[in-house]
């Protein structure tokens, strides 16, 4: 979190993931630097970590009333409830092993998320932005202190924007400049970013506010004061974005397949051997292997990969071929005893697909991945290993880590997202063969929609109500919040009148009975 001090009071960028940790900071700002009133809040892009803990610092009463301003990048909402709630429970679940949130706080365990430490368990909030930033040049007073944007979307996260404060001579980087090498792809699942419009950024940047810049400044991490810094610092990061981007184009452009070129792959060493390039985040293989996938996708054109078979499968098959279980664990151990750790963790893979109540195989596949894990320089790297490692052993503990669908999430959704993520949560093969059409009222705020489930597939249209449906529910869109936090059930709220419907109330049953629900703690390292 990061408060910059104008003239009057202050603003806050970035309020962390969650209130408990937001308050205790912000309470640490006034215990040294007295209370001044907060003028402002300021989200630099849609991750989590950047705004779950906004109501640990101003209610929302403050901003409702126009005390308080929200500043965000345009899209900001729509990113941030899409990334966090349409493939939220798998993203949330992985996030569990990327940021060690499942390991002892230990020296075998979790030291580090190679960003920061690690993320809070505490409450996710939101609070939406009152003012959203459009244009690159676009320039605000913002409590006496002049601020100028420049939008970059689709760098570290779809929305996204970096300022420079006249006043202070600062650019604040948000996270497209900092003392690592980011993350083109996040292990925990999201998006592909795209490294070259990344690089681009960083040089507008450089172009726009370089030649006046006495300081850089980014979220998780230190400031780089000294204008010959701040522009050593920044053409180092353009160019390491650059560089990924040009070189993997390269080498694919020669017929390399993905992971041949992670693995081939060579930083200059002018790049490579600059401190804040390093891959304690970030890898240059897996952001490498993200690059060949936004342009050429998985396939890397060999028919013999285009259609194999799933893992259980593949895994029986490969165990039975190299002679069973136990003479794959007898070669392996021997590969393991010869430091041959990737090729260890690669093999028994296979030995406890085909068979997960092998322990022999699970604790030398653990062993496997611990190594691995001490080896790494990437801190989401060494969490992933050791977080498999410590689930082979032990199997799937459900230990505290954050929630990114939070009330505050579901309800920034707008219908269409509430729509589509019904649609997610649709078993289309149960489905399949049903037929219904429902009109859905959420009153004068929320609107009037169509709901049709054909072919297997729930589509909606808004501001348009059919006169064959069969059946018109009525609801506002707070019940409809409560449904979604299954704080009621639709029974529930049918029974007590939250929930009116006129026609055939059966075919909303049977919509319902058609959704999925998504269980957190899936298996991971075994099937």
């Amino acid at each position: 979190m990061t408060i910059i001090e104008g003239n009057e009071g202050i603003v806050v960028v970035d309020p962390l993931v969650s209130a408990e940790t937001a308050r205790v900071a912000i309470d640490l700002y006034y215990a040294n630097r007295g209370r001044r009133p907060l003028k402002a809040v300021i989200y630099t892009h849609s991750h989590v970590d950047h705004y779950g803990g906004v109501r640990g610092i101003v209610d929302e009463a403050a901003v409702t009333s126009g005390n308080v301003k929200i500043y965000a990048p345009t899209g900001f909402m729509e990113a941030a409830v899409a990334e966090n709630i349409f493939a939220g429970n798998a993203m949330s679940r992985r996030a569990s092993y990327m940021y060690g949130n499942v390991l002892p706080p230990d020296p075998k365990g979790q030291v580090g998320a190679g960003l920061g430490t690690t993320t809070s368990a505490g409450t996710v909030t939101l609070i939406p932005p009152t003012d959203l930033i459009k244009e690159t040049g676009e320039r605000h007073i913002i409590d006496g202190l002049t601020y100028e944007f420049l939008m970059a979307p689709g760098s570290e996260a779809p929305a996204e924007m970096l300022w420079f404060i006249e006043e202070k001579k600062a650019i604040s980087a948000a996270e497209d400049v900092t003392h690592t090498l980011h993350n083109t792809y996040s292990l925990r699942g999201a998006k592909i970013r795209d490294p070259l419009s990344w690089s681009k950024y960083i040089n507008q940047a450089l172009s726009m506010w370089g030649d006046k810049a006495e300081v850089i400044f980014a979220q998780h991490h230190w400031p780089t004061w000294g204008n010959e810094n701040v522009v050593e610092l920044m053409q180092q990061q353009r160019d390491l974005y650059r560089f990924i981007n040009d070189e993997t184009l390269r080498m694919a452009n020669q017929g390399l397949t993905m992971v041949e070129i992670a693995e081939q792959f060579k930083l200059p060493e002018s790049l490579a051997n600059f401190w804040a390039n390093r891959g304690y985040y970030g890898s240059i293989n897996h952001n490498v292997k993200a690059t060949y996938v936004l342009y050429l996708g998985w396939f890397d054109g060999n028919p013999a990969t285009l259609h194999e078979l799933p893992p259980v499968e593949a895994s029986k098959n490969y165990v039975e071929f190299m002679g069973g279980a136990d003479a794959v664990l007898e070669k392996a151990r021997k590969s393991f005893d010869e430091g041959n750790y990737r090729w260890v963790a690669q093999v028994v893979n296979h030995v406890v697909f085909a068979d997960p109540n092998n322990k022999e195989a699970k604790n030398l596949q653990a062993d496997a991945l611990e190594q691995l894990g001490y080896q790494a320089e990437s801190g989401p790297w060494r969490n992933f290993y050791l977080s498999g490692a410590k689930e082979l052993r032990e199997g799937v503990k459900q230990l505290p880590t954050p929630d990114t669908a939070s009330p505050d999430t579901v309800r920034a959704m707008t219908p269409e997202m509430f729509f589509d993520y019904l649609g997610i949560r649709l078993n289309g093969s149960r489905a399949a063969d049903a037929s219904l059409t429902l009109n859905l009222d959420l009153g004068s705020s929320g609107g009037r929609y169509l709901i049709e489930l054909e072919n297997g597939v729930l589509n909606h249209t808004a501001n348009r109500q059919s006169d064959n449906a069969d059946a018109t529910v009525t609801l506002t869109r707070e019940t409809l919040n409560r449904i979604i936090l299954h704080e009621t059930s639709v029974a529930d709220a049918v029974s007590s009148g939250d929930v009116r419907v006129n026609g055939n109330q059966a075919k909303l049953d049977e919509l319902i009975s058609y959704l999925d629900t998504f269980e957190f703690w899936f298996n991971i390292v075994t099937p």
